[in-house]
């Protein structure tokens, strides 16, 4: 927490990277080295920084000098829920206003969500000083949390219906001015009094259009104008004017034209304000899905408790037709569960004892009881809701234009409504100047510039959501659709992830029970899906093995430890040819690596024991998304540990021409890295764990994930299910997003670029601008749910 005085300042800055107390001197020194620095002391302990400066020393400039020596300032991400917001002007301003606040790295507000995302040093700045300085710009923030966020979809709700009540109001009022309207143009005489319009405009002036009086109010106290700041002068003018003509006794009043553009602009609010939930449904529809009741079983007793009291390690029962109540382990029973929410899949998913179940997931065969391993926030629903709402509240970098416009657009507008009026009062009347001028401040929209990007990516990202599609942020889902090369890693993306023992050749003089005992023996204590296949293998054949000591694993190679005072390796023949192992038979490898079988050989010390060949099914879907890939114009590539014969041989099953073969775990990155320099847009798709470094390594990481492991810090996608063909549906549903953004954006340009200047060329009337006006933001938002109708490769 910053304390600031004239002369003398002190903040405390948390660290991190450090392990010692030469570390926390360290730090001491070279920040008391800095201009202006009275005091630094640095606690190892809590990993804090006090320090006390005088003068003009920046505080930015500490965080520097503390990076510089090697350790972090973290910084601190503040979720904001926003009131007040009704135009992109308004989102344009608050980020501006934020920005400006010492500490602040970054921040980002959405239109469309009502949301803002700000990231901040701790110890400059605080949660107080973002919050007061958006109440300062003349709006409301809180710290977005669950409850809030359940609260807020509660009022929102009830304020929607007032307006729709409002909305009834005006409606009833404004409809005999309108028929007045289309009388006078047909050359009839007004059947409307002028104080009877005065009567009747009134209300809709001031109780309909009392939002836009108080938007306007807040966003000029905040030093900016916006949107309602147009409404709110343009129709005042009109009816002040009326009001000055009816007190004149003069016949030519505009008390239609205000009325009229505040119902049909206010309708307008309405229509976007439903569409734009509808275009958020799918957070509500997420949160929905959960059980509400569990069947505990506590002290011998079965009872039913509300889900948040659940606790880990509790045993739960899931009846035939229930949702499960939150993520788990079975422990008696089998039964088969539609996990659709989460996977996309219809398919029911067959589970028995010791499976993971996922919470909300829905029972359909057998009772069964499982072990709680995960509550509240740490579920996998509950992660999915938060990915989305994180993607849906994010900005794509496309946006950027529409909201350097958006800063500046009201103000140019304000200027062109003023020289319209000065123009045509000098040189085409007064009274005419009035009404264009008026119809340039009401056809002018921002709306529809800020809501073209950032309902595009809601609908986008939660559609995805509901195909087991999690896109991390809208940077990610705009980059997607730039993807030219898309390389898969072999296990567990291209194949099924569960090899088996296919051949075993033992050499002259060893027996196969022997060799696989051996294999077993090392293999048992390996994580590897192919020493899970000897192991598997081992056991089918009921062979029993002494454990070996001393194991060692060498990551890509193989594993060795030691039986009987014996040194046994089980691993590639590259590895046990470097460790001095010979009598391989090139023409048995040969034949192994042409069917696509991965060779495992075992040694003991320098003598070759035999060969294990075991093979991995290729996904049914493999060849079929490639082909998609291919015909979508995309290189596909396929990178692995295998042997380049073996590597083919996969890669000709499933169509694939570019293999990179051979290599080593950490060496996968690197491949990725070299494509990238190429002048490639790279995907690259894995297991989001093993993989992490080339996931990160690549323009886009896609995570094909199971549903308990999304791997969502590894991946900028996660794929909720092992089908390739979500990789196609990901890139597909990237290019039909980013095609809704630019018709958004062209729309929204053009309409502004054609309105405004037909608007101050006198041949729109104020009662047409606002129609056009309410219906820019409201197509908008429309078009952006046509996304719904994307269909997904099955």
């Amino acid at each position: 927490m910053a304390v600031e005085n004239t002369k003398i300042r002190e903040a405390t800055f948390p660290i991190k990277g450090m392990t010692c107390a030469a570390c926390a001197a360290r730090i001491e020194k070279n920040v008391s080295t800095l201009p202006g620095v009275k005091e630094c002391n640095v606690n190892l302990a809590s990993e804090r920084a006090r320090v006390v400066v005088e003068g003009d020393t920046n505080w930015e400039d500490v965080v520097q000098r503390i990076e510089k020596t090697g350790y972090s300032v973290p910084t601190t991400e503040l979720d904001l829920s926003i009131e007040g917001m009704t135009c992109a002007a308004c989102s344009a301003r608050i980020e501006k206003v934020v920005g400006r606040v010492k500490g602040v790295e970054s921040v980002q507000v959405n239109l469309a969500s009502e949301k803002g995302k700000v990231v901040y040093l701790p110890g400059i700045a605080t949660d107080q000083d973002v919050i007061r300085a958006i109440e300062k710009a003349g709006y409301s923030a809180r710290v977005a949390t669950d409850e809030l966020e359940k609260h807020e979809r509660q009022r929102k709700a009830k304020a929607y219906q007032r307006e729709l009540y409002t909305f009834g109001l005006s409606v009833p009022l404004t409809i005999p001015l309108i028929i007045q309207m289309f009388v006078m143009l047909a050359g009839a005489q007004a059947f409307i009094p002028n104080w009877g319009s005065l009567i009747l405009a009134t209300p809709v002036q001031f109780f309909v259009g009392w939002r836009f009086y108080r938007g306007a109010y807040h966003s000029l106290r905040g030093g900016a104008a916006n949107m309602d700041v147009l409404v709110a002068l343009g129709t005042s003018v009109a009816y002040v004017y009326s009001v000055i003509l009816t007190v004149l006794g003069r016949a030519d009043t505009y008390f239609d034209s205000s009325a009229t553009v505040i119902t049909l602009i206010y309708m307008g609010k309405l229509l976007e304000s439903r569409a734009k939930n509808r275009s958020s449904s799918a957070i509500e529809e997420l949160a929905k899905l959960g059980a509400k009741v569990a069947h505990v079983v506590r002290h011998g007793a079965e009872m039913d408790v509300p889900v948040e009291e659940l606790r880990v390690g509790d045993t739960v029962r899931v009846r035939p037709g229930e949702k499960v109540p939150t993520d788990g382990v079975i422990t008696q029973g089998q039964t088969l569960l539609n996990e659709s929410f989460l996977t996309g899949e219809s398919v029911p998913v067959s589970k028995e004892v010791e499976s993971s179940v996922v919470g909300a997931s829905v029972n359909q065969t057998n009772s069964f009881t499982m072990r709680v391993t995960k509550i509240g926030a740490d579920t996998t629903l509950a992660q999915v809701i938060r990915l989305v709402d994180q993607a849906q509240g994010s900005k794509a970098p496309v946006q950027r234009l529409a909201d350097k416009i958006s800063g500046i657009f009201v103000p140019i507008v304000l200027g062109v409504a003023l020289l319209t009026f000065v123009a045509w009062g000098i040189f085409g009347g007064w009274t005419h100047g009035l009404v264009a001028a008026v119809a340039v401040l009401v056809i002018a929209c921002p709306c529809s510039l800020g809501l073209a990007t950032p309902t595009a990516i809601m609908v986008g990202t939660g559609l995805g959501a509901e195909h087991g599609i999690l896109i991390k942020g809208g940077e990610h889902l705009e980059l997607a659709h730039k993807v030219n090369t898309v390389v898969f890693d072999k296990t567990g993306t291209i194949t099924a992830g569960r090899p088996t023992v296919t051949d075993v050749w033992a050499a002259d003089g060893v027996s196969q029970e022997e060799l696989l005992r051996h294999a077993a023996s090392l293999e048992s204590q390996s994580e590897h899906p192919l020493g899970a296949a000897v192991v598997a293998y081992a056991e089918e054949q009921k062979l029993d093995w002494t454990e070996a000591s001393s194991v060692r694993a060498t990551p890509g190679s193989g594993i060795e430890g030691t039986i009987d005072g014996n040194v046994i390796r089980v691993g590639n023949r590259r590895w046990l040819s470097e460790q001095g192992v010979t009598g391989m038979s090139e023409d048995l490898l040969a034949k192994y690596e042409s069917e696509a079988k991965t060779v495992i050989t075992v040694a003991e010390n320098e003598r070759l024991l035999g060969m294990i060949a075991v093979a991995d099914s290729i996904k049914n879907d493999a060849r079929n998304a490639i082909n998609q890939l291919k015909y979508m114009g995309i290189e596909v590539w396929m990178i692995t540990g295998d042997n380049e014969r073996t590597a083919r041989a996969v890669a000709e099953q499933v169509n694939i021409d570019h293999v990179i073969a051979a290599v080593m775990p950490r060496d996968k990155s690197e491949k990725v890295l070299e494509l990238k320099q190429q002048g490639k847009v790279v995907a690259m798709v894995g297991d989001g764990i093993n993989d992490a470094p080339a996931l990160a390594a690549a323009d886009i990481g896609v995570a094909m994930g199971t549903g308990t492991d999304v791997a969502i810090e590894a991946a900028d996608i996660a794929l909720m299910h092992a089908n390739m063909l979500g990789v196609v549906n990901a890139i597909q549903l990237s290019k039909a997003t980013m095609r809704k953004i630019r018709q958004n954006l062209f729309w929204a340009f053009f309409y502004n670029v054609i309105g405004i200047p037909l608007a101050a060329a006198g041949i729109l009337n104020p009662i047409i601008a606002g129609a056009a006006m309410a219906l820019s933001s409201v197509s908008v938002v429309s078009n952006s749910l046509l996304l719904k109708r994307l269909k997904f490769e099955k």
